[in-house]
């Protein structure tokens, strides 16, 4: 067989994000994108803020020596200052430039967090709903996915995860502000977590890292604002990107921070130097490490995206469709009006609507609504969902 076994079965069963987004881009194409309702993928689509331009202009034009050459695997020493000055307000830790480590986005800190951490077998428990990748991400490394349910309101099931705590679990990998429910967990179930997983490692006299991927912290909603992640245990990393807080997925620009006084930080911090290096990525861009440099303090107007969550509330509100508030990020999760989350899809694209099934993210049942489109497109969107929400309850 030419291809690897486990890739054939991995693509068999490959994100349903990007199966819906070219299923939209096919409908496009036969429709006019102007008669499509996309809601597939959560490609965020407010503009950069304008300092970003100006920063990228002044980098362009200057002519420093080697701006483009190598440098540390880690990082530029100044920009992971910048970027520890800035966590160590969001964190409420005294976070020093060797604690952080700059990355290809969130996904390239996470293989590199997952490559150094991660012996055969070791279990690495993430909670559904959950961002499909993970799976491959702790794959990749030789790790094991135990999934383990959130309760009604997508929110920490502690009992859920205490049961499933065993002496092979390594970590346990969160993500808040949600994707896809758009649920922030609070800091008092965050704290109640650190101690449950520093309690499990002295049982089994091991140590469970609490990994927090946090790319949305700054989209949040209703004057929210997203907790510390580093005040409930030492033994916590910080994952994070700028794709969504400055909407620059595609230039590939993150960090990896680790609790200042994380036992043995040095021996990670080392380990995932390397991984850096020997996983492919070499380093973090250089250019765009510079600019991130001076955004510290920037974020796009999230106000833009709480606007749109107004409107698709509202619309499917009137199309009857049941859902928990999102309090960050840019995703709705209904609920579905019949139990197979396909087939309603289905019913939504035959009324020109893309939609993302929740089994995608280990949530039978319900769907995935991505509200990073212009507001005008949304509301065009209700007459369609209260057809589909018909013929679905006319089955």
């Amino acid at each position: 067989m030419t291809v690897a076994k486990k890739m054939q079965e991995f693509a068999e069963n490959s994100s349903w994000i990007r199966k819906m987004f070219e299923r939209g881009a096919g409908m496009k194409a036969e429709f006019g994108a102007e008669n499509v309702f996309d809601f597939s993928l959560g490609n965020p689509d407010v503009a950069p803020p304008k300092k970003f331009f100006e920063v990228l202009a002044d980098l362009v034009e200057g002519d420093t020596p080697g701006m483009h050459a190598y440098m540390p695997n880690g990082g530029y020493h100044y920009v992971r200052e910048a970027v520890a000055t800035q966590l160590s307000k969001e964190q409420g830790a005294e976070i020093g430039m060797g604690d952080v480590l700059m990355t290809c986005g969130a996904a390239g800190a996470l293989n590199v967090v997952m490559k150094s951490l991660l012996d055969p077998s070791d279990e690495v428990i993430i909670l559904s709903p959950f961002f499909v990748e993970y799976h491959f991400y702790v794959d990749n490394h030789g790790g094991t996915v135990k999934i383990v349910p959130t309760d009604d309101e997508f929110q920490l099931d502690l009992a859920a995860i205490e049961e499933a705590l065993t002496e092979k679990t390594k970590a346990v990998l969160i993500n808040s502000p949600n994707n896809p429910t758009g649920q922030m967990y609070s800091a008092e179930s965050l704290a109640a977590l650190g101690t449950l997983l520093d309690r499990a490692g002295e049982k089994f006299c091991t140590t469970i890292y609490l990994i927090s991927d946090e790319p949305y912290r700054k989209i949040v909603f209703d004057g929210a604002e997203a907790p510390s992640i580093m005040a409930t245990t030492t033994n916590s990393i910080v994952v994070s990107s700028y794709s969504k807080d400055l909407s620059l997925p595609g230039e590939r620009i993150g960090y990896i921070a680790v609790h200042p006084e994380m036992h043995e930080k040095d021996l990670l911090l080392n380990a995932m130097t390397l991984a850096n290096r020997i996983l492919g990525f070499v380093n973090a861009p250089a250019l765009m490490q510079r600019a991130v440099a001076e955004l510290q303090e920037e974020s796009v107007d999230a106000s833009i995206y709480e606007q749109r969550r107004k409107v698709f509330c509202k619309v499917l509100d009137e199309a009857g469709l049941e859902y928990v508030m999102p309090k960050g990020a840019f995703y709705l999760f209904p609920k579905t009006p019949i139990a197979d989350d396909v087939e309603f899809c289905r019913l939504l694209q035959e009324e020109k609507i893309l939609a993302v099934p929740g089994r995608g993210f280990g949530t039978p049942g319900h769907i995935r609504l991505a509200f990073c489109v212009d507001a005008e497109v949304i509301a065009k969107s209700a007459d369609g969902f209260k057809r589909a929400v018909a013929k679905a309850k006319g089955k």
